[in-house]
């Protein structure tokens, strides 16, 4: 726990100066290089897919991914990236003789481009014009259902949510994350509104709240089944008490395109 405390003391502060005080490229950059970590370990640290030239695929794509989210999401360029990366899996396969099964393509696809994609939808919101601002949101939507169900479930836990796949998590858990949530989406909000002189919405900061309990819980479920399927502990040991990258973000693959969606459906403050 100490070493957990300790690492995210650090590693938080160096998060907030990339996004709020560098120039957003590095933002880009930062989770381009995150996502490229998080192919590798989906694809190699669960063993499911141990190729080399298929993981660099995946690895290089997820990168890709990141520039394209910052520079604009031109239609385009998206689709030719995508081409590129069908291409190239299906020309493996090809070049096997068939020995190269679809669904390890399928899984390679996922870990290319399906959470590439999740992860920057930070990297979308931040190139926003109010990009400073809504960036926190997604981090506010992972961290207070995490923290309000942690000490609600070590006070009140009683009825195991999912047992089978993370049995710490209680259902008295979720609904202290929920309120947890809610609350500090609705303290954001007012801040926004008395500081920084914006119109805000305080009911839409509750639906951000109980979606974000929502999809918090279910990111983490997620990424929770693949590891007892592939029998792994962790995804990595990148981040000391933490993990690998998966292990640290599993939420936020939810909780951030779920923020991004909102922001665009939903503002929750303009100006």
């Amino acid at each position: 726990m100490k070493t957990r405390i300790i690492a995210a003391a650090v590693l938080l502060p160096l998060l907030l100066i990339v996004v709020l005080a560098l120039p957003k490229v590095f933002t880009a950059i930062v989770f381009g290089a995150a996502g490229a970590l998080a192919a590798y370990e989906l694809l190699y640290a669960t063993g499911l897919v141990k190729h080399p030239r298929l993981i660099a695929y995946a690895a290089v794509s997820a990168f890709l991914v990141s520039i394209w989210s910052y520079s604009g999401q031109n239609h385009a360029w998206g689709t030719l990236l995508l081409l590129a990366v069908f291409a190239a899996y299906f020309g493996e396969m090809m070049a096997s003789h068939i020995k190269l099964t679809f669904d390890k393509i399928a899984m390679c696809l996922v870990a290319a481009l399906v959470i590439p994609y999740l992860l920057t939808s930070l990297v979308r919101l931040h190139a926003m014009r109010l990009g400073r601002f809504y960036i926190l949101i997604p981090f506010l939507m992972a961290f207070l259902p995490d923290s309000g169900a942690y000490f609600a479930g070590m006070k009140f836990g009683k009825h195991k949510l999912a047992p089978v796949i993370s049995p710490k998590k209680t259902v008295e858990g979720v609904i202290g994350g929920a309120v947890s949530a809610v609350l500090g989406m609705l303290v954001y909000t007012l801040i926004l509104g008395a500081f920084f002189d914006m119109q805000v919405n305080y009911l839409y900061a509750v639906v951000y709240g109980l979606a974000s309990a929502a999809g918090s819980v279910f990111g983490d479920l997620c990424f929770s089944v693949i590891k007892r399927q592939t029998g792994i502990k962790d995804y990595g040991n990148l981040i000391p008490g933490h993990g690998g990258i998966l292990d640290r973000f599993d939420s936020m693959m939810v909780v951030g395109p779920l923020a991004e969606a909102l922001v665009l459906l939903l503002p929750l403050a303009v100006k």
